[in-house]
């Protein structure tokens, strides 16, 4: 088992969001959503995540990118991502940006749930 910390929530979708929130916490979980890559840098606090759900696009932003960024900061919190643009070019992308899952759009939530368990049981 893993200890709980917070899961970060980044989608610039409100629906989306509030939804992931619900069932994080039906899940046990304490959800911190964001609707920024701007709002979650001004928030930090990065060592109080277990992992990041980040949404790769971003409104004028792009996931991936922010993920190098907070990477290159020393931020090591592991990140998931999720997409409603699935394509080979952002899988690749994700990848490389060493990623601990990759999840498109609609996904079942229990493939979010066990993504997000697997990525915190390696936060231990």
């Amino acid at each position: 088992m893993f200890a709980r910390k917070s899961i970060y929530v980044v989608d610039d979708d409100s629906s989306m969001r509030r939804s992931m929130e619900r069932l994080l916490r039906k899940h046990g979980f304490d959800a911190v959503a964001f609707e920024s890559a701007g709002a979650l840098l001004r928030y930090g606090c990065f060592e109080e995540a277990c992992c990041i759900v980040l949404d790769i696009n971003l409104d004028g932003e792009s996931g991936i990118s922010l993920r190098r960024r907070l990477a290159s900061e020393g931020a090591t919190v592991p990140v998931i991502y999720i997409t409603g643009n699935d394509c080979q070019a952002n899988q690749a992308a994700a990848m490389q940006s060493g990623c601990a899952a990759y999840l498109a759009k609609p996904f079942a939530a229990s493939a979010l749930i066990d993504s997000i368990e697997r990525a915190c049981a390696k936060d231990v």
